[in-house]
């Protein structure tokens, strides 16, 4: 293994694999995310270890892609160790190969998987600006000093992809390697994490078959730092968590000119809004950090046409960030509080009725009926009760045909009213419910023995690294990007999955791990950059290349090489 007296260079071999993964285009959803598994093969099949072990190479199924054209898979590597001591104990690396459009690339889309080239436009482009931003001024220092590299998933994050192989392939080279080595490459982490929760579900099967325990993980994914990289080169011990849930407004419609007759949604809704946008004291909080305030996604009636009646609902989503909260408790909490802002709407509103009709001499209006906050699962009870196995049937039918819808908001929102309608339910009421895929968070906790034990090995590889780069490695909290760190090498328990089974509409963004899903530490080391998921969208190419693999080495050789190496 490596070791301070005997340094390794990886980065030539890790700018050579980071480029070839780079150039083969594999947008999320399109063909080339499900292609790309056998340019990967292929790379690691280049490796001797694999020439003479090549069953220690699994492809697995994920899920359709182009149109359900092709099958996206993940491929799973493994290295075997030599040495005498804990044979079956394995460090697990993983890392996605899909990435966002190239849309935003504008008039360079045809150069967003041409690094090289995409540098020198960029360049060109940037040095033509008249009066350039101080974002582009950065950006045009960075493409000229030659440390940055553009091009769409290089940052995010085929170049920690690449240090992964490259890593791979100098453990294989070890005469003396303790333990094991197994890299995890997936699709989809940027829509719904398919890739890993697929291979999540697939891996105790696999284990048993190759005889290995996984007792700690590395993810790869990048994190971003508009200065010098002291944030960027980071080891995060957990990832921050999502959930998505969403009220849909029912008013009572009225003719404008009798505004007291009914209640708009739009009242309510304006009062749910402010109670949640950006409000401080719902942040999340957990070990020494603290989450950002939900804020709303999308909100909009659901009307068309133009009339003078007030609208009937309101769709409203909200991204909620989590870092210790429980579903249940978030979901209990959002209904609390679309039931006391409703409730607030209604107050004000019968008030303004009293005013109105005391200033005109009339009667009062008769007491608005009182608010209903129902869930998704009571609203389905309620259209069972009204239209039978029927009224379940044309739900389903709704849900069929927006099947391909790749915006699960939208989906989500057909899907709501369609039950709604079968639910015959009036307003004033609100559905609440979860419209997206649930990401728990998660974080490594030191008063666990072998979360301590993975902690302290990295530590020490990060004095060794330190040293030797010349360069300092910090430690954080959460990493903030939603990302397959939720679901590598966790599992949700079994009463949050019911709670979101019962509340998510889509069917398909419940998350069903198997009962005997592996659990292990798992902390986020990836690569530096600036921008990613933008059109100057640029990775700091020394640290990826020279340090990044070159601290997995290190990392390896202290957790499984150590005489603290966790035997379970």
């Amino acid at each position: 293994m490596t070791t301070s007296e005997t340094p390794w260079a990886p980065y030539a071999r890790t700018a050579e694999i980071a480029d070839r993964l780079t150039r083969f285009g594999s947008v999320t959803g399109t063909a080339g995310e499900a292609d790309i598994t056998g340019l990967i093969v292929e790379i690691l099949s280049e490796i001797p270890y694999f020439c003479d072990h090549p069953d220690d190479i699994a492809v697995i199924d994920s899920h359709p892609v182009a149109g359900g054209a092709k099958m996206a898979k993940s491929v799973v590597a493994l290295v075997r160790g030599t040495g005498r001591q804990a044979l079956r104990q394995t460090l697990a690396m993983a890392g996605h190969f899909d990435v966002v459009s190239i849309e935003n690339y504008h008039d360079l889309k045809h150069l967003a998987f041409s690094p090289d080239q995409l540098r020198d436009a960029l360049i060109r482009d940037l040095s033509g600006r008249a009066t350039p931003s101080e974002a582009e001024k950065l950006a045009l220092r960075d493409f000229q000093s030659g440390d940055f590299i553009p091009g769409r998933g290089l940052l995010d994050m085929k170049s920690g992809d690449a240090a992964g192989i490259a890593f791979l392939e100098h453990f294989s080279q070890q005469a003396e390697r303790q333990g094991n080595v197994v890299l995890f490459l997936t699709p989809d982490e940027e829509r719904n994490s398919c890739g890993m929760r697929s291979l999540r579900n697939a891996l105790p099967e696999l284990s048993r078959r190759w005889d290995i325990e996984i007792v700690g993980g590395v993810n790869l994914d990048a994190s971003s730092d508009p200065a010098n990289g002291e944030i960027g080169r980071a080891i995060f011990h957990g990832s921050v968590g999502k959930l998505l849930p969403f009220a849909l407004v029912a008013g009572l419609p009225t003719h404008v000119g009798y505004p007291f007759d009914g209640i708009s949604a739009h009242a309510m809704a304006s009062e749910i809004m402010g109670a949640i946008e950006a409000n401080s004291d719902l942040c999340d909080s957990g070990t020494h950090e603290t989450a950002p305030p939900p804020v709303c996604l999308e909100a909009r009636d659901l009307r068309d046409n133009y009339e003078v009646t007030t609208p009937e609902h309101v769709w409203m989503a909200f991204n909620w960030l989590v870092m210790g909260k429980s579903c249940a408790d978030l979901m209990a909490d959002f209904a609390d509080i679309v039931t006391a802002a409703g409730n607030r709407a209604l107050d004000r509103f019968e008030q303004n009725a009293k005013s109105y009709a005391k200033a005109n001499q009339q009667d009062a209006p008769a007491p608005m009926p009182p608010l209903r906050v129902v869930t998704v699962a009571q609203l389905l009870d309620m259209a069972f009760a009204a239209g039978g196995a029927d009224a379940l049937d044309r739900i389903d039918a709704v849900s069929t045909a927006s099947a391909a819808e790749g915006n699960p908001l939208n989906r989500s929102r057909k899907l709501v009213r369609a039950m709604l309608d079968e639910a015959h339910l009036r307003g004033p009421a609100v559905v609440v419910g979860v419209a997206g895929l649930h990401y728990p968070p998660v974080h490594v906790d030191p008063n666990q023995e072998t979360d301590r034990v993975f902690l302290d090995a990295i530590d020490r590889a990060r004095f060794t690294i330190e040293a030797r780069h010349k360069t300092e490695i910090c430690h954080r909290g959460y990493f903030m990007g939603i990302s397959d760190m939720s679901f590598f090498g966790h599992a949700p328990d079994v009463g949050n999955t019911e709670i979101i089974a019962a509340n998510t509409p889509i069917a398909e963004l419940v998350d069903h791990p198997v009962a005997d899903a592996l659990r292990y530490p798992v902390v986020n080391i990836g690569p530096w950059g600036r921008e990613y998921h933008q059109r100057h969208e640029r990775l700091y190419a020394p640290y990826a290349y020279g340090v990044l693999p070159d601290f997995l080495a290190e990392i390896a050789s202290e957790f499984l090489g150590s005489a603290d190496a966790p035997d379970r």
